[in-house]
């Protein structure tokens, strides 16, 4: 039933790594991985060539996720990936076009993607080989980058591009008004309003 060749030799080992981790908890798969122990990798995630893969403390990678260090994969601290996200470090475009799309082939072309610290990539999103994303950009969700993210911006679409720039004045407003908003649901959630569990904004109407 198993093939005894060189091909299926090297990829059993990444086979069983990829069943084993479905078993664990998104800490303990990080640190299966050879993760920062801060990092937290949830179900279903397959990553390809980890030894490839640097990532910061503080990263999260959402269910689903598939992330192709093949070519070099670069993730900065406290960036978050959303569920079900591609990124891609090689392609197989030119072998396909040649009619030589075999194990193998020489026409598989790699490039590295970075992604900087503090960001936020949505759910959904692919993002093609060689991209590099700033620090502190957000990818909406459903979107395809195929070219560089400015730093401080806001990507979206297919193509995505830029529909807005970040300054350090508008992020620190935004602490400061999502602050006051979980104090003021802590609090009627406190007097028995809502549920004061878990972590961030208390669940429930909170309306006035």
């Amino acid at each position: 039933m198993f093939l005894d060749d060189d091909r299926s030799n090297r990829l059993r080992p990444m086979i069983l790594n990829d069943l084993v981790a479905q078993y664990l908890n998104d800490a303990e798969r990080a640190r299966f991985y050879g993760l920062p122990e801060s990092c937290r990798v949830r179900e279903r995630v397959k990553i390809i060539s980890p030894e490839n893969l640097t990532m910061g403390e503080h990263c999260w990678i959402g269910e689903g996720a598939a992330l192709d260090a093949s070519g070099g994969l670069e993730i900065g601290e406290h960036t978050s990936i959303g569920l079900n996200t591609l990124i891609f470090t090689h392609s197989s475009w030119l072998a396909n076009m040649t009619l030589q799309n075999h194990s193998g082939s020489d026409l598989i072309e790699r490039k590295p993607v970075k992604i900087g610290k503090g960001c936020f990539i949505g759910g959904l999103v692919v993002i093609m080989a060689g991209v590099t994303i700033g620090d502190f950009a957000t990818v909406q969700p459903n979107s395809v980058v195929a070219k560089d993210v400015p730093p401080r911006t806001l990507v979206a679409g297919n193509p995505a591009r830029v529909f807005q720039r970040y300054d350090e004045e508008y992020i620190a407003s935004e602490v400061e008004r999502v602050r006051a908003e979980n104090a003021r649901r802590r609090g009627l959630s406190d007097a028995g309003s809502g549920d004061a569990s878990g972590w961030g904004s208390p669940a429930g109407d909170f309306s006035e």
